[in-house]
């Protein structure tokens, strides 16, 4: 479908015979034919005129069936011919430019890059040249990765005749009619220009099921003797435009927009829009939301080139449509600019082109712009919505992602079919398991159980806060993220969490956090973020902390050593510790003791000066020679006087043990903040 001066044209597949005798009236008829748009019939002469033809008559006879083959979309016919015609060495550029065409109608992009090229070489347009390539180049990336819609033939709608323009006709998107060349047309006449059945249009309405109703024709005061089609309906439903092609004998009439009143159930008489002029083609109307600005396409004067978009303002005062205004050169092209649609708020201009680049002869492409003025660059809706056949009037429900357009790409049922179109919703994930660290103490006793009472907390970057509570499986699982978000996921464990091993006196928490994001992302996804927490066991050891020789004072190394200590206190800010300090065995007991006790209070002093924890959160308790991990008789035993220092650097440590989750920070906010330092003047004045 590619042309406004016929509605619709069916396909055929001719082969080249030679048995007709050539004669110069039937290579006239093929001509007159031809130029009036009787394709079928140009493409039977110029079969009969072929087989006697002179030589130097062959190459422009095979390129106008070519031609012709091409406009009734058989690809692979007008492939056929064109490639014959350069046979014979007919030199007219074209031939080339129109197998590119064919050749990317028919998903064969490398092919018809070469004879763009061709086409160039042989003094082609350089222009269209180039950007024939450019529009191989990128319908084979948009084909390589289409969008996610998801595109189904209406099969309850579609005929095998060709079945195209649909176009919501109900507030509730409920009605549809389209246009249709299918058997029992108002007028009983057969096309001269397709050679098939006249166009009309139909209507049909969808259930609660969701099952559409057998199409019906409208009104005779709409559907005529003549070609109808193209048409849409005011929100309101009062008024329907659309186009007709009227008929005379010896005179040719173009396609005119024609509009009707609704009266009761039914329509009134159609009458022209008044800024139709009978020998210029006007077609393809479609009216905004507001019923104020109508958009078609129309060969006009004026235009940019092939058949162009315009748009028609109405006068409510003087009770006219408004002289039609072009919708400039971002949109319109020198070729064809075909079934324009708005938005349901105005801000998007749908139309089909056969010059912007696309995947193959008419592709829907969508300009945005304001008060219906669109200057910005236009965008391919890409695969799959479009293909490398035709593809054109497109319509939304409203603002979803979904609604209807017409394509003769393969797996109809016709030549052209309806097509819906939805985009599925992306379904995001994340799920986990929280599990035990294990007793490193006790040779990992615990390692890998599911831990219950652990809240994991998902913060999203768009400000929505998710919380769960793991059961006995040690599980969680969210599934609805949202799209183009990024989440941080993070744990809260205390003394309720607990495991089959660990189960009286809770588990630390930790600064694990796990990025996950939906940007950007095209295909639904489950996430996986699972989480190792830490028992809380008795006498946990630390990393090694080092003093000066029989001395309390705390090595540099050493403060390195406590942040081990300090991060898991800010990390769990209810935990109230214990540091214990020992000492190996030799030595008097008492000085061990006491050397103990300082060294402990050394780590609190540390902890609680320079690092800045309450002091109410941390006690000191040395120990000496009394917990050894190894005993003398066991050191005893090494061989070498480095093995038996080794074993008694293991009993000098320093541990600690988590004695209560019960600390409440005095300056804590109801929200969990810190309340801010009292001024001078505060502290004054409370004094």
């Amino acid at each position: 479908m590619r042309k406004i001066t016929t509605l619709s044209i069916a396909a055929g597949v001719f082969m080249l015979t030679s048995t007709v005798a050539f004669s110069q009236k039937v290579l006239k008829k093929a001509d007159a034919s031809f130029e009036v748009g009787q394709y079928h019939a140009a493409i039977n002469y110029y079969k009969q005129a072929y087989a006697q033809a002179p030589k130097d008559k062959r190459g422009v006879i095979l390129y106008k069936t070519g031609y012709a083959c091409q406009e009734i979309n058989d690809y692979k016919g007008a492939e056929t011919y064109y490639q014959k015609s350069i046979a014979t060495n007919y030199d007219d550029p074209m031939v080339y430019f129109r197998l590119a065409e064919v050749l990317k109608n028919q998903n064969k992009y490398p092919e018809a890059i070469v004879e763009y090229n061709n086409y160039k070489a042989k003094g082609g347009n350089a222009k269209k040249a180039d950007l024939g390539v450019k529009s191989c180049e990128l319908a084979q990336q948009w084909k390589d990765k289409p969008l996610r819609y998801k595109i189904e033939n209406m099969g309850l709608i579609n005929s095998k005749e060709s079945d195209y323009a649909p176009c919501f006709s109900d507030k509730k998107n409920a009605t549809l009619i389209f246009t249709s060349r299918r058997p029992g047309n108002a007028g009983g006449e057969i096309d001269a220009n397709t050679g098939g059945n006249k166009s009309d249009i139909y209507e049909t309405k969808v259930d609660k099921n969701g099952k559409w109703s057998t199409p019906v024709l409208l009104a005779p005061t709409v559907n005529s003797k003549f070609n109808e089609g193209v048409g849409c309906v005011s929100k309101k439903g009062d008024m329907i435009f659309f186009t007709r092609s009227p008929e005379e004998p010896n005179r040719q009439l173009k396609p005119q927009i024609f509009m009707a009143k609704k009266q009761g159930s039914t329509w009134g008489v159609a009458q022209v829009l008044p800024f139709c002029i009978d020998t210029v083609a006007f077609g393809h109307p479609y009216l905004s939301t507001d019923g104020k600005m109508l958009v078609f396409a129309s060969r006009m004067d004026g235009g940019y080139g092939g058949a162009d978009i315009w748009l028609s303002t109405f006068d409510a005062k003087a009770n006219v449509w408004g002289k039609p205004v072009n919708a400039g050169p971002a949109i319109n092209t020198e070729g064809d600019e075909l079934y324009p649609t708005f938005s349901a708020d105005g801000k998007k201009l749908y139309f089909a082109s056969d010059y912007h680049p696309g995947m193959g002869g008419l592709d829907i492409f969508v300009a945005v712009g304001d008060n219906y003025k669109y200057t910005k660059p236009v965008e391919n809706l890409k695969a799959p919505i479009n293909s490398t056949a035709d593809d054109f009037r497109i319509i939304y429900e409203g603002k979803k992602e979904k609604g209807y357009f017409t394509s003769n790409r393969e797996g109809g049922k016709g030549g052209d079919d309806i097509w819906s179109f939805n985009l599925p919703p992306l379904n995001f994930q994340v799920k986990g398991m929280i599990i035990s660290e294990g007793d490193i103490m006790k040779g990992n006793k615990g390692k890998g159980e599911p831990v219950e009472n652990v809240k994991v907390k998902i913060v999203g970057s768009d400000g929505s806060i998710k919380e769960f509570t793991t059961t006995k499986d040690g599980s969680y699982n969210l599934a609805k993220l949202k799209d183009n978000t990024t989440y941080t996921i993070s744990t809260e464990t205390g003394k309720q969490s607990k495991s089959a091993t660990f189960n009286k006196d809770g588990y630390l928490a930790n600064s694990d956090q796990r990025i996950i994001s939906t940007a950007g992302l095209e295909k639904s996804k489950d996430f996986i973020a699972d989480f190792e927490v830490k028992p809380v066991i008795p006498n946990l050891r630390m990393p090694e902390i080092q003093y000066a020789l029989g001395s309390f004072e705390l090595l540099p190394n050493s403060k390195d050593s406590l942040t081990f200590l300090y991060n898991i206190l800010k990390e769990n800010p209810t935990i109230i510790v214990e540091l214990n300090s020992h000492t190996d065995s030799r030595g008097k007991l008492d000085a061990n003791m006491k050397l103990s006790q300082a060294r402990a209070q050394s780590c609190v002093d540390f902890l609680v000066k320079e690092k800045g924890i309450a002091e109410a959160r941390l006690t000191a308790k040395g120990f000496g020679p009394t917990q050894l991990l190894i005993t003398d008789a066991e050191i005893n035993k090494a061989k070498t006087k480095e093995e038996k220092e080794a074993l008694h650097q293991k009993n000098r440590r320093t541990t600690f043990k988590v004695l209560s989750f019960d600390y409440i920070d005095p300056n804590a906010t109801k929200d969990g903040g810190v309340k801010p330092n009292k001024t001078e003047d505060e502290e004054e004045e409370e004094e």
